[in-house]
């Protein structure tokens, strides 16, 4: 199968290690396409119900798929996502063509894009202006807010504030926290004058132009592969919408290689290679 040449691939919410994710589906997908950029935008492995017991083999085979692309020569930015408990000890370092952030910020054809999971607006602020009039100030100390407010609940034994889920609790006021959701992070986009906006967590794919007194913004969700199964895909200056249900792909069957592939050995082959510099980087 010929694959399709990407600039940037972006994927959310994957939920690696838990029963509801689409591993099979995820990896034909994966061995579709051939991008500059992967950018994992939070929540790809569930430390939350992760559980010894059940890690298949279809799921393994991601995360080697994942690591063979970056020892290929794709640049892999991981963004820590609410579920990503573990890997976030990994925040701001680089494991040869892989990377582990927050947030990032790239400059595409002359477009700034801000990238970033989403669950800092867990908090009970959500709809707080303050945090927009602080700018990157406010989401900073948003982030730290988030922190301590998920730290209290779990020394209370309770479970982290999440937003996703509790859309998918109260599925009639769903609609509302969603629309919450997209103002804040676009009014906070606009105001930090971005021209994109990234991110996941709601496990709502959508792509869309918002627009206030100061501005415009577009606003770009890459979904989720436990409902949706969609990603986001930039090529030829253009963002789209990649759904798998509507999007057909040709018959499918994994390379004998990626089946045979020693996982430590995929790792080693990445640190071996000379590290590319990652950040503000620039796409012409």
């Amino acid at each position: 199968m010929k694959k399709r040449k990407l600039e940037i691939a972006v994927i959310s919410d994957v939920h690696l290690g838990t029963y509801e994710c689409y591993a099979d589906e995820l990896l034909v997908y994966l061995c579709s396409i051939d991008p500059k950029i992967l950018i994992l935008n939070g929540d790809i492995v569930d430390i939350w119900q992760f559980s010894k017991s059940y890690f298949p083999t279809s799921h393994l085979n991601v995360v080697k798929k994942l690591v063979s692309m970056a020892s290929k020569g794709t640049e892999v930015h991981y963004i820590m996502g609410n579920h990503d408990v573990a890997p976030k000890k990994l925040a701001n370092i680089s494991l040869g063509n892989i990377k582990f952030s927050k947030k990032l910020v790239l400059n595409i054809h002359g477009k700034k894009t801000w990238f970033f999971h989403g669950d800092v607006f867990d908090t009970p602020f959500i709809n707080s202006r303050w945090v927009v009039k602080l700018g990157s100030l406010g989401f900073n100390l948003l982030i730290n807010l988030n922190k301590l407010i998920n730290w209290v609940l779990k020394k209370f034994k309770k479970e982290k504030y999440s937003l996703a889920s509790k859309i998918k609790r109260e599925d009639h006021k769903s609609l509302k926290y969603i629309r919450d959701f997209e103002t804040t992070v676009t009014d906070i986009a606009i105001e930090n004058q971005y021209d994109y906006v990234v991110c996941g967590h709601i496990h709502q794919p959508r792509k869309q132009l918002f627009e206030n007194a100061k501005g415009m913004v577009t606003y770009l969700n890459s979904g989720d592969w436990v409902e949706n199964l969609t990603a986001l895909e930039y090529s030829f200056k253009r963002w789209k919408l990649y759904t798998y249900k509507n999007d057909k792909l040709s018959p499918f069957f994994m390379d004998e290689a990626l089946k045979e592939m020693d996982l430590h050995q995929l790792i080693a082959s990445i640190t071996a290679k000379k590290e590319k510099p990652f950040g503000k980087k620039k796409i012409h």
